[in-house]
C-alpha cells in the first residue's frame, strides 16, 4: 500500500460550520482551546487527519493533514498562518447564509498564497436548499484559479453529502501533483509546547524537502541550531517526514522561550535571514495601489512581519503588479519565489499578495533593476528566467550558490543553466579543484576584452616592463573582480595572455627599451662591459632619471644583476665570475675572499658582495674564513 501526503485547509466565514464539518469527516474535533469550546468559535488553528482511498488506484491512499482555520475577521492573521504551505482548500459556505465577507477574503488569501485546488462544501443543507449558495459560490469563483472547483451540498448533522464530499476531495487529490521536494526542507512553526521529560516540541507543515530523525537543523531567523530527537506525524512516531506531512519535531537542545510561531526549521546553509526583500505585489481583479512608505503586515509562512514598503514601480495594464522593497523591523527568513499576503497596518483588510523576487538586496543596488524584477514577477515558476536575472545582478557566482535560497530544486537550476549556456546567455567557467563559475555572458565577454585591452595598453606605454601588475589590473577592472575571480579570468585568457609572477602579459611579449631610454641603455651596457668586475658605483652608473629607468629595465630583463644595493654587474660578468669561482674551488677545495679576488683579478669592493651573492644563490657556502662549494 502506497501513501501520498497532502495538506488541506478549510476556509470560509465565521459560524459556517468549518470545524463541525472537519469533525464529521475525520472524527476529530479541531477546536482544542477551552475558550473555543466555551465560545463555540474557532480562534486559532486546529488540526485533524483524514484518510481517503484513491478513486482509481486500489493500492494508494491519501494521508491528508487537515488545518482548520478561524473564520472571524478578528483572527484573519491566524487563518493566513494556516494556509501558507497547503496543497488544497475546502471552502465552506452555509446554505442559509450564502457568501459572506470572510468567504470573499479567504478566497483571495488562498489565491495570494498560490493555492490552485479547491472543493466547495455548502453546509447546513438540511436547513436550507443549497442551490442559491451553490450559485453564489460559482459566481464568486468565476474568473479565478478556482473556477473549476467541485461544489457539494452537505449536512454535518445528518451526514447527507459527506460521501459525495469525500469523493470530490479524493478526485481532486488524485489529479494533484505530489508536494514539491526541492531538497530544501522548511517547516513553518505554528505551535510550540513542552513535553515533560522530552523538552521543546514544534509543529508545522513540512514543505520543500524531507527531514529525518537525528538530523541537525537550524531554526530561523534566530539561527539556533538543534538536533531532531524525535518526530511524529498525527501522533505517530516516524523516522522520516516528507513534504505535505503535518510534522512535530522534538528539539531538546532548545528551550520553549527560544521558539515561537513564525519560526522556520530548516537545514544549515539554506540562506540567511534578512531585513529586506525585493518583491512584486498584486491584487485579485484589479490593479493594486500601494502607497510609497506605507506600513504593512506581511504574512509569510506562519509569520506576521511588520514592514515598510518602498515602491519602485507602480502597476500598469501591461505589468499588473507593483515592484518594490519591503523593509522589516526585525530579520525575516524567506526564499526567492515564496508567496506572501499583505494586510493593512490596522490589520482590518487584505490588500493583496506578493512574491519574493530577491532576499537581502544590497542597500545601494536595489534600484535600477526594474527589467529583471519584472521578468521574475512575470514568470514566477520559470527557473531559467530566475537564473539569468540572478547573473545579470550578481555578474558572476559559484554554480552551487546560484538560487541556493530559492524555491527551485538543484535539478531545475541545473537544467536552466544548461539551456542558458547552450543559448549563449551565460557562460560556465571551469576551475581546477573548485566549483565552476557561472557568469552573465555579455558581462564576462566585456570583462575579458577589457582585461586584454588594459594589458595591451600597458605594453604600449611601458614596453620595457614585463607586464601589468595584477593589483593594477584588478583595481582597473572594478570592485566586482575579487582576487579569486582575477585568477579565473587570467586562466580564461590563456594562451593569448600569461601570468608571470605578479604581472600579466601577452604571451609573446618581450620587454624592449623605448626610444626615449635607448641612449641611456646603450651607455649602461657599455659601462658594464668596459669594467666587467669593477664597474662604477650604482649612484655614478645611473645618476639621472633616464639612466635609472634604463637600469631598472636591464635588471628586470636579466641583462644586469644587482649584487648589492650599491653594485650592479652585467649578467655575462656574473656568469663568468661564477664559472671561475666554481673551477677554483673544485681545484683547491676552499678559498678565502682574498684568494678568490686574486683569481678573478678583481678588488675587495666588488669581491666581498659578489661572494655573498654566490652564498645566497647557493653556489658557495661560508666555512669560517673560507668559501667552499655548496653541496649540490
Amino acid at each position: 500500500m502506497s501513501e501520498r501526503h497532502y495538506i488541506l485547509a478549510t476556509a470560509g466565514h465565521v459560524d459556517h460550520g468549518k470545524s463541525t464539518l472537519v469533525k464529521a469527516l475525520t472524527g476529530t474535533d479541531p477546536d482544542r482551546l477551552p475558550e473555543e469550546k466555551a465560545r463555540q468559535i474557532t480562534i486559532d488553528l486546529g488540526f485533524a487527519a483524514l484518510r481517503l482511498a484513491h478513486p482509481r488506484e486500489a493500492q494508494t491512499v491519501f494521508r491528508i493533514g487537515v488545518v482548520d482555520v478561524p473564520g472571524h475577521e478578528d483572527f484573519v492573521k491566524n487563518m493566513v498562518a494556516g494556509t501558507g504551505a497547503i496543497d488544497a482548500a475546502l471552502l465552506v459556505v452555509a446554505a442559509d447564509d450564502g457568501v459572506m465577507p470572510q468567504t470573499r477574503e479567504h478566497v483571495q488569501i488562498l489565491a495570494y498564497q498560490g493555492v490552485r485546488r479547491m472543493v466547495a462544501a455548502i453546509t447546513r443543507s438540511d436547513l436550507a436548499g443549497p442551490e442559491a449558495a451553490l450559485a453564489a459560490v460559482r459566481e464568486l469563483l468565476r474568473g479565478t484559479v478556482f473556477a473549476e472547483a467541485a461544489t457539494v451540498g452537505v449536512s454535518a448533522k445528518t451526514g447527507e453529502g459527506l460521501a459525495a464530499l469525500r469523493a470530490a476531495l479524493a478526485a481532486m487529490f488524485a489529479d494533484a501533483p505530489l508536494p514539491a521536494d526541492v531538497g530544501k526542507p522548511r517547516l513553518a512553526v505554528d505551535r510550540v509546547f513542552t513535553v515533560k521529560g522530552a523538552g521543546a516540541v514544534v509543529t508545522g507543515t513540512l514543505a520543500g524537502g524531507g527531514l529525518t530523525r537525528g538530523q541537525s537543523v537550524v531554526v530561523q531567523p534566530a539561527g539556533n541550531v538543534a538536533r531532531i530527537r524525535a518526530m511524529q506525524s498525527h501522533n505517530l512516531d516516524v523516522e522520516h517526514a516528507s513534504p505535505g506531512m503535518r510534522t512535530a519535531l522534538n528539539l531538546p537542545d532548545l528551550a520553549h522561550a527560544d521558539l515561537r510561531r513564525g519560526d522556520v526549521v530548516t537545514l544549515p546553509g539554506l540562506g540567511e535571514p534578512s531585513h529586506a526583500w525585493l518583491v512584486s505585489l498584486w491584487r485579485m481583479g484589479e490593479l493594486p495601489a500601494f502607497r510609497d512608505q506605507s506600513r504593512l503586515h506581511v504574512h509569510h509562512g506562519t509569520s506576521d512581519l511588520a514592514a515598510t514598503l518602498d515602491v519602485l514601480r507602480g502597476a500598469t495594464a501591461e505589468h499588473p503588479f507593483v515592484l518594490g522593497r519591503l523593509r522589516f523591523e526585525a530579520p525575516a527568513f524567506g526564499f526567492a519565489g515564496d508567496r506572501f499576503v499583505v494586510r493593512d497596518w490596522a490589520a482590518t483588510a487584505t490588500l493583496g499578495g506578493g512574491v519574493i523576487l530577491e532576499t537581502a538586496p544590497p542597500r545601494s543596488r536595489w534600484r535600477g533593476r526594474e527589467a529583471e524584477l519584472a521578468a521574475r514577477a512575470g514568470a514566477p515558476e520559470d527557473a531559467a528566467v530566475w537564473v539569468a536575472t540572478a547573473l545579470r545582478w550578481q555578474r558572476v557566482a559559484p554554480e552551487p550558490d546560484v538560487l541556493r535560497d530559492s524555491c527551485f530544486s538543484a535539478m531545475q537550476i541545473a537544467r536552466a543553466v544548461m539551456g542558458l549556456v547552450a543559448q549563449g546567455h551565460i557562460v560556465r567557467v571551469e576551475r581546477a579543484g573548485q566549483a565552476a563559475l557561472l557568469a552573465d555572458a555579455g558581462w564576462w565577454s566585456e570583462l575579458r576584452a577589457r582585461a586584454g585591452e588594459l594589458v595591451d595598453a600597458h605594453h604600449a606605454s611601458h614596453p620595457e616592463a614585463r607586464g601589468l601588475a595584477l593589483a593594477a589590473l584588478r583595481a582597473a577592472l572594478g570592485r566586482e573582480v575579487t582576487a579569486a575571480l582575477l585568477d579565473t579570468l587570467l586562466a580564461s585568457l590563456s594562451p593569448d595572455f600569461a601570468r608571470a609572477g605578479e604581472v600579466v602579459k601577452r604571451a609573446d611579449h618581450r620587454p624592449v627599451l623605448p626610444e626615449r631610454l635607448a641612449l641611456a641603455g646603450n651607455s649602461l651596457r657599455a659601462a658594464l662591459a668596459k669594467n666587467a668586475l669593477d664597474p662604477p658605483a650604482r649612484k655614478h652608473l645611473a645618476p639621472d632619471a633616464p639612466s635609472r629607468a634604463a637600469l631598472a629595465f636591464l635588471l628586470e630583463s636579466g641583462e644586469a644583476v644587482e649584487i648589492s644595493p650599491e653594485i650592479v654587474l652585467s649578467a655575462e660578468a656574473v656568469d663568468r665570475a661564477a664559472a671561475a669561482v666554481i673551477a677554483y674551488l673544485r681545484q683547491h677545495g676552499r678559498a678565502t675572499v682574498s684568494e678568490l679576488k686574486a683569481a678573478l683579478q678583481s678588488n675587495r669592493r666588488i669581491m666581498v658582495p659578489l661572494v655573498e651573492y654566490f652564498d645566497r644563490r647557493k653556489i658557495t657556502r661560508r666555512q669560517g674564513d673560507y668559501r667552499v662549494l655548496h653541496e649540490g
